[in-house]
């Protein structure tokens, strides 16, 4: 059966704006909540039920890692973004995409130019990411004056290569990694819940964690039972070591059992 999704089909084509120059658009979608009890119950002949047991069915899936049926359920999506988010985008190899390219088009003059609150310093804990506090106004004017300057300057030769006749191919060269990109990008749900599990991740850079922001609730619109149990048990849920479920049961027995320093951090962190 065709799974039609009222709240959806109101949302197709619509941009999210994300950052100062990206989007997020829904160009498509196949499935819903409904097309993975379908996959899921056809081994025995049965379709949807009630509301209440094909809730209750794809959280046990998701619960359990039974993930083909959420395989049933494919989005297409037109994404917009800085290079550098879209090279930590393509490390998900499990999707399709088709990209813009700068061999036959000429690139917009799009850069990403952080804002003042998204400027901060190494963090000294995390040796991949910035530090919680952003820098001083005075010095995130200075940071941001600098990247504009490079973009300018950079743009100006781009236009004055291929001003000269130089192939686009060179010409694009010497643009920088903050240059906005675009690509139709096309995925199940199991990977995309993957996908969104990592780059939501408090660890995982600013500037992507609000693309996946944007594509969490687009998801909602289309799955919204499936969206629920994945922020519940994966998002939001936590997975013990067999080390770390003996401790449990420890605890719940009042005895101790104790850990090495650098496990009890991930332990409590996980906890908290």
């Amino acid at each position: 059966m065709h799974c039609v999704v009222p709240e959806a089909e109101e949302i197709l084509d619509k941009e999210y704006p994300v950052l100062d120059h990206g989007f997020v658009r829904l160009v498509d979608y196949l499935g819903s909540d409904q097309r993975i009890v379908q996959s899921a119950r056809v081994s025995y002949g049965e379709g949807t039920k009630t509301y209440r047991q094909d809730k209750g069915l794809i959280n046990y899936l998701l619960r359990n890692d039974h993930t083909s049926p959420f395989e049933q359920v494919v989005f297409t999506f037109h994404v917009k973004m800085p290079i550098f988010v879209a090279r930590q985008w393509t490390r998900h190899r499990t999707a399709r995409m088709n990209e813009i390219s700068g061999r036959y088009s000429v690139m917009k003059d799009e850069v990403y130019i952080p804002s003042s609150d998204c400027i901060a310093l190494q963090s000294e804990d995390n040796k991949q990411g910035r530090a919680n506090e952003p820098v001083s106004k005075e010095i995130a004017d200075e940071v941001t004056a600098i990247m504009k300057e490079d973009s300018e300057r950079a743009f100006s030769n781009y236009h004055k290569l291929l001003d000269m006749g130089i192939a686009r191919e060179i010409s694009r060269i010497d643009l920088p990694l903050s240059l906005y990109t675009e690509f139709y990008w096309e995925i199940d749900l199991h990977n995309l819940f993957h996908f969104l599990k990592l780059r939501l991740d408090v660890h995982a850079q600013y500037e992507i964690r609000e693309y996946g922001r944007v594509m969490l609730e687009i998801v909602r619109k289309v799955c919204p039972i499936a969206t629920e149990a994945f922020e519940n048990h994966k998002l939001n849920g936590r997975s013990f070591s067999g080390r770390e479920v003996e401790v449990i049961k420890a605890m719940l027995d009042g005895k101790e059992c104790p850990l090495e320093k650098r496990e009890k951090e991930i332990f409590l962190e996980k906890l908290r």
